[in-house]
């Protein structure tokens, strides 16, 4: 007898059926049968209710704004607003495109900035997300397929392993096109480095492997961001980074400057990366030696996230991936932590808790040997541990813009009143945020994805485009942050600019600040030379910038 497979395409995902041959049926006992029915029940939900959801339906003109609680006349007098091409508002961010087109809005305070994005960043209402009964339409189905579904990246990886100063390894992955024969980069490059942190459960999705390429394509140097025994980086100490600690990758940020000392840095996150990110920005300050930073669909308010949850089909697959991940170490991790008490654990809350709360060598406080004591220890572990890494804790001290590209419909965030802090981007001039109406989770599938490449300016030298680069789409979020990145670069270099000729103004002009010039030594007029990471000179624009 043959076995028969069937092969069959629904929008380039592909279907496989297996046909066995005919086999005495086996009897079902009453347990087999609850089984089987409670995994087709399990099924139907996952694939049904999504697309009761999402599929078909088109938002109202007026979703995005009801859905924060905000009309459409207070957003004119508020700091939300849509963003279009078309028209422009100098007292406040509001410039609405048409009524049924509007499906992004950027909420942020009025600023010179931020009227200079409006006025640049094309892409920003260029948005149309997919609509109708397909697939692409539902968050959930297209939040899986960004994270699970395997891509045929284009780009390679050369690693480099850095070891730390307490003997740990990270890794900095450099992506590199397939086709180029130099797998090194010249340290005299003068291209713009993207920095890339992953979700913090280590999972290189097609949503970073699709950044890298579109990153290469336009001219910068992607390198991926692996924490301590993240995507096969040897743990060689027992120590795990805990879920806010930048200390690793602040290190890894020396490592960049000193190995492309000439080219700027640009730093994005996706998914639970940003609580990282966004630790580091906020403990360096105006020492991050980062131009400017996006997170792409960020968890924001960490500590309620694992404590509330996901739904349970999603929450089982990341604690299971994470205990296969730590499985590998479980024998060096027995010595310093209780493997019964993690590898027992159903949430992801409990996973955190036995790897930080538990003991004296990750964690804040050893657990006690009663049950009392162990479990109001342990609650007391887990507040001092989320007071050390709460991401938005030195908030006030990111002192670089930084973009948020947020989906009103994530399925791993939760709700966007609860979630997201919209005060932070209404008061804080450094913080902008793209919310959509839909998008799901690091998706933002549109309904031209294919032919949306379309030209972006590069900050940097443009690598001529290729077939492979042509024929793989571009995100639309990957070219909101490219874009974003290269409309900062340019505001900075014009206000430097207009600063220093309003300086030769005051210093050549005439009376008596001419007359004292024209004293001065020759040599105090020699014009430094600028460079590209000098970070002080990068942060006094902001004054400008958030006037």
């Amino acid at each position: 007898m043959y076995n028969y497979i069937i092969v069959l395409g629904v929008e380039s995902v592909p279907i496989v059926l297996i046909l066995l041959p005919p086999c005495p049926p086996a009897p079902l006992t009453a347990p087999m049968l609850e089984w089987l029915v409670a995994l087709c029940i399990v099924i139907l939900v996952v694939l049904l209710w999504p697309g009761s959801k999402y599929f078909g339906t088109e938002s109202p003109p007026d979703a995005l704004l009801q859905g924060l609680g905000i009309s459409q006349h207070a957003a004119k007098d508020k700091t939300i607003g849509c963003v279009s091409d078309r028209e422009e508002s100098d007292g406040s961010q509001t410039a609405c495109a048409d009524e049924k087109t509007r499906t992004v809005a950027l909420i942020c305070k009025p600023s010179a900035l931020a009227n200079y994005l409006l006025k640049h960043c094309r892409t920003f209402s260029n948005y149309s997300p997919c609509a109708g009964w397909t697939w692409r339409s539902s968050a959930f189905l297209q939040s899986v397929y960004e994270a699970c579904w395997p891509y045929d990246s284009p780009v390679q990886f050369v690693r480099d392993n850095l070891q730390l100063s307490d003997d740990g390894l990270v890794a900095l992955d450099w992506a590199v096109p397939s086709y180029q024969k130099r797998r090194r980069t010249s340290s005299h490059s003068t291209s713009p480095v993207l920095l890339i942190i992953p979700n913090s459960f280590g999972k290189i999705t097609r949503n970073v492997l699709k950044l890298c390429e579109t990153a290469l394509s336009h001219g910068y140097l992607p390198a991926v961001f692996n924490r301590r025994s993240h995507n096969s980086t040897p743990l060689t100490t027992l120590k795990l980074q805990q879920f806010g600690d930048p200390a690793d990758l602040r290190e890894a940020v020396r490592y960049i400057r000193y190995r492309q000392p000439a080219g700027r840095l640009y730093a994005v996150s996706e998914s639970s990366g940003s609580g990282l990110l966004l630790s580091y920005l906020g403990e360096c300050g105006s020492s991050s030696y980062v131009t400017a930073a996006v997170c792409l669909s960020p968890v924001f308010r960490c500590q309620s996230w694992f404590e509330n949850g996901l739904c349970w089909p999603l929450q089982w697959a990341l604690v299971l991936y994470q205990k296969i991940c730590l499985s590998r170490y479980r024998t060096a991790l027995g010595e310093t932590i209780q493997t019964d008490t993690l590898f027992s654990s159903c949430s992801l809350r409990g996973l955190e808790e036995a790897l930080f709360c538990q003991t004296g060598h990750m964690g804040s406080a050893p657990a006690s040997a009663t049950g009392t004591s162990s479990s109001s220890n342990t609650s007391g572990a887990w507040e001092a541990y989320w007071e050390r890494n709460e991401p938005l804790r030195d908030v006030d001290e990111v002192a670089i813009p930084v973009l948020s590209v947020c989906a009103q419909d994530d399925p791993i965030r939760g709700d966007t009143q609860s979630t997201v802090p919209l005060e932070l981007f209404e008061t804080n001039p450094h913080f902008f945020l793209l919310l959509t109406d839909r998008g799901g989770h690091c998706g933002f599938s549109t309904q031209s994805e294919g032919s949306a490449a379309g030209a972006l300016g590069a900050v940097g030298p443009v690598v001529a485009p290729n077939s492979w680069m042509e024929s793989h789409g571009t995100n639309w979020s990957h070219r909101a942050l490219l874009e974003f990145f290269r409309a900062t670069t340019d505001f900075f270099a014009a206000e430097e600019r207009a600063k220093q000729l309003a300086a030769r103004r005051r210093g050549l002009g005439g009376g008596a600040g001419g007359r004292v010039f024209r004293h001065r030594s020759v040599s105090t007029c020699k014009r430094v030379p600028a460079c590209s990471h000098n970070i002080h000179a990068i942060y006094s624009w902001q004054r400008s910038y958030t006037r």
